[in-house]
């Protein structure tokens, strides 16, 4: 059975810090990975604040200091934004030369999350195609897969998904893989949906501590769904503070049978003609502070059923 692991690398320090600690965590446990990385400006500092109840709902690990780090929170404010994709291209470049998958997390992560719900497709296509372009200079290759920031999109970057050429997106929270259908309009970009909670998310709920947090993961992952899973990770997280949980973690997975792939590798088991079409919209899935993509009912199934 297949569990992806997908790393959101949102930040420099955390492209920086968490990411070579990752990548040495991952081959010690010869683990795959797909590390998906922000490519322009961190501005982390002007990151959307939400409802100001992430705190209350995820407990005190995902507070913003202890997330980013005071200087983190400086860039965009106080402090000039270091652009990613130019001061890192060496810890990007060494992460696909170590053997792991790469792919797009964004151009801005904070201007992404501030703005795309309300974005119209010129500014949501300056901003996706930047990334790839960058993400081209970079690596030599154009990128086959997209996690949006925050898992925040809007109608224009999902058509965008396909029209780039991508050969997967992981852009909602779900429960399978399937082809995305937004207001009717089908999308031929299969979406690999986040089924797990982070192990932030856990934190703050029922005793569970950063200490702690993969042993509430494994309770979940216990019961092997057919179509597997994919687990978002985070390198400001469990390349950092949550590392030591994260490696207790690696172990418990591969106790309880799992293969440990990047998304690449768990598109590859696909064929994209018998992918179910499924509904996305927008809601907050349990654990959350803020509205995602999330994925809904089988498109027209009420129709399936009537025939």
């Amino acid at each position: 059975m297949q569990l992806a692991l997908k790393v959101n690398v949102e930040t420099y320090r955390g492209t920086l810090q968490g990411v070579p600690r990752l990548v040495d965590i991952l081959r010690r446990h010869q683990a795959n990975a797909t590390f998906c990385f922000a490519l322009g400006p961190d501005q982390t500092g002007r990151m959307p604040k939400r409802d100001g109840s992430s705190v209350a709902k995820t407990g005190e690990t995902i507070s913003r200091l202890k997330r980013y780090g005071f200087k983190s929170l400086m860039f965009g404010n106080t402090l000039p934004g270091p652009d990613i994709g130019k001061r890192c291209v060496s810890i990007l470049t060494g992460t696909a030369s170590a053997g792991f998958e790469t792919a797009i997390h964004g151009w801005n992560v904070a201007r992404w999350q501030a703005g795309v719900d309300r974005a119209d497709g010129v500014w949501t296509e300056i901003e996706m195609r930047r990334a790839h372009e960058r993400y081209a200079e970079i690596f030599g290759v154009d990128a086959h897969g997209h996690a949006a920031p925050g898992w925040q999109m809007n109608p224009h970057a999902l058509r965008l998904t396909q029209r780039l050429g991508y050969q997967w997106a992981s852009d909602c929270r779900g429960t399978h893989p399937f082809i995305p259908v937004w207001n009717a309009e089908i999308v031929r970009c299969p979406q690999l949906p986040t089924t797990l909670p982070a192990l932030a998310e856990l934190v703050g709920f029922d005793n569970v501590s950063a200490e702690n947090a993969h042993m509430a993961l494994l309770q979940r992952t216990a019961n092997k769904p057919e179509t597997g899973h994919v687990l978002t990770l985070h390198a400001e997280l469990e390349g950092l503070r949550f590392s030591d949980s994260f490696e207790l973690l690696l172990t418990g997975l591969r106790e309880q049978g799992y293969e440990l792939v990047s998304l690449g590798q768990m598109r590859a088991t696909l064929n994209i003609n018998e992918l179910p079409r499924h509904e996305v919209s927008v809601g907050t899935p349990a654990g959350c502070a803020w509205p995602m993509l999330v994925q809904g009912d089988e498109f027209l199934a009420q129709w399936k059923d009537a025939a």
